[in-house]
């Protein structure tokens, strides 16, 4: 699990320790690395069990990250599930975004998923077995107002795992893609204090989820094998509403693409139009604040 050190990570490391998983931890602090892998230790379910931590930014150094994973490999066997979840998010208006934001975001959540999934790629396709599980978000469905520099990113990973999708499914590998929509993390938290102010009015149109109860959809479906995961029923909306071309697990989740894709659209435009009237109305609140100060 990359980015396993807190956050939906995290949790999806203890669910997958509480079913009996070898888990290997990966992020940059190795402090946070330790304190969790206390943590998720406390879910054991025999004596086997084993947490390796490791400590890597999977976002710099391609043959670095290679080698630590042949690492963990030497040590617990196989990798038989990678999760990436390592990222991270900067809001603002495009023209306020320093231009090196947008660099750091691209290298941390999508290279970030890259370098991994292609350490561990080779050998899952000779054991004619794996799954890699690419946790984006809702933003990687929908691009919202402040989220310039994060919803490409994350829009880039369904392309990476559409595709690759395509080039493994023939060997009983199976790729997922996860678009949790705001949880609360620490990296939520972090990010709310800079948010603009349409962003947050728009983001208070729906509920935040826990971290726990998203890491346990995403495992489910990992194992399940399924393409799409989504938490919720606006969720549940999204994902049809942007399946497109994207695989389908079963005759029944295209079935229900095409039976609910018009009434789904219906009110996605609603959302929308909600959407553009918060724009509208901040930016207009804006105009007359400034012209009052000017007056004055």
């Amino acid at each position: 699990v990359t980015g396993g050190s807190s956050g939906i990570g995290k949790c999806i490391a203890i669910e997958c320790y509480k079913q009996g998983a070898f888990i290997t931890l990966i992020a940059r602090d190795e402090n946070k690395l330790l304190q969790t892998k206390k943590e998720i230790e406390k879910y054991s379910v025999n004596d086997k069990q084993v947490v390796l931590c490791i400590s890597v930014d999977v976002s710099k150094d391609y043959e670095q990250v290679e080698n630590v994973l042949k690492q963990a490999q030497e040590k617990l066997g196989p990798v038989d599930m990678l999760v990436n979840c390592a990222g991270t998010s900067v809001t603002g208006k495009f023209e306020d975004i320093e231009v090196n934001s947008f660099e750091r975001l691209m290298a941390v959540n999508y290279l970030g998923s890259v370098y991994p999934s292609r350490a561990v790629i080779a050998t899952m396709k000779e054991r004619r077995m794996g799954r890699i599980v690419f946790v984006s978000s809702q933003a990687g469905q929908l691009g919202l107002f402040g989220y310039t520099a994060y919803s490409p990113t994350k829009f880039a990973l369904r392309g990476l795992a559409e595709a690759l999708q395509m080039e493994v499914k023939p060997y009983n590998v199976y790729v997922t893609v996860a678009y949790p929509p705001d949880t609360d993390t620490p990296g939520f938290a972090e990010e709310s204090k800079t948010k603009p102010l349409e962003t947050k009015l728009i983001s208070e149109t729906s509920s935040v989820c826990q971290a726990e109860q998203v890491a346990r959809v995403i495992v489910k479906d990992a194992i399940q094998g399924n393409f799409n995961s989504s938490v919720g029923s606006d969720g549940y909306m999204l994902s049809i509403l942007t399946s497109g071309m994207s695989p389908v697990t079963s005759i029944t989740e295209g079935l229900q693409q095409v039976v609910c894709m018009g009434i789904f659209r219906i009110i996605g435009l609603f959302y929308l139009g909600s959407f553009d009237s918060i724009v509208r109305r901040c930016m207009m609140q804006r105009e007359k604040s400034e012209s009052t100060d000017k007056t004055e």
